[in-house]
């Protein structure tokens, strides 16, 4: 019942004010394939199988993060990268990586930050969600390209150590960022993240996504298949 009265005031909010992008956006992406879609976010939505939710044998390091990232030889992990990629004012890499200085936008929150140490690096449909929605069927190599997966923008995002540790591993029936203005723009990351890897949504995702979607009438869904 909190959740549908949560959801349904977030709703009427969204219909009121005009669609905020996270400002200023996320660049890290560089890859592209030529297999990209693009679609209304009503469309999306049903695109999403539906399937129930098995946590059984998920461990965290089932997913092998962070690796080497796109340049082993530079010293600077899938992490570091992310971080460094969103920046808006680019930190100095120190020896071994160390990020000193810079300033970052966590969107979720609308908060600006200065120090690398105050950011999370979040997985867009976390770890535990992806295993529950069919990573746990996948190679451990599979499971190690999407934890670290730098090719496409929504994949992972630099965000506040506070509300990513508040999303933890739920789901858009269960957290959306406190930002209500960005709900739009989450809920089209998330679903692109899950059709990129063909992940499936459960009834009560389905849902909440099917609610977001009407009253964010205006806002795409892009997404690259992954190899």
């Amino acid at each position: 019942m909190i959740k549908n009265i949560r959801r349904a005031a977030m709703t009427a909010a969204l219909l009121l004010v005009p669609f905020a992008a996270p400002a200023p956006a996320s660049a890290h992406a560089q890859d592209r394939s030529l297999d990209t879609y693009t679609v209304p976010m009503t469309t999306s939505v049903q695109l999403l199988p539906v399937a129930a939710e098995v946590r059984d044998g998920y461990e965290r390091t089932s997913f092998k993060h962070w690796n080497a990232g796109r340049i082993p030889s530079d010293g600077c992990n899938t992490r570091a990268e992310v971080l460094l990629a969103e920046a808006v004012d680019r930190p100095e890499v120190l020896p071994g990586c160390k990020l000193s200085g810079g300033r970052w936008w966590s969107y979720y929150d609308s908060k600006w930050l200065t120090s690398a140490s105050a950011l999370d690096v979040d997985h867009m449909v976390p770890l535990a969600e992806a295993w529950d929605s069919g990573a746990s069927q996948w190679t451990a190599q599979r499971r190690e390209s999407y934890a670290n997966d730098l090719a496409v923008n929504p994949s992972l995002v630099a965000v506040s150590a506070a509300s990513n540790r508040s999303k933890a591993d739920q789901d858009p029936a269960e957290w959306l960022p406190p930002t209500v203005e960005v709900a739009c723009h989450y809920a089209a990351e998330w679903i692109s993240t899950k059709l990129r890897w063909g992940l499936t949504a459960d009834a009560a995702e389905r849902e909440a996504l099917t609610q977001l979607a009407e009253a964010c009438p205006t806002t795409t869904v892009t997404y690259e298949p992954a190899p």
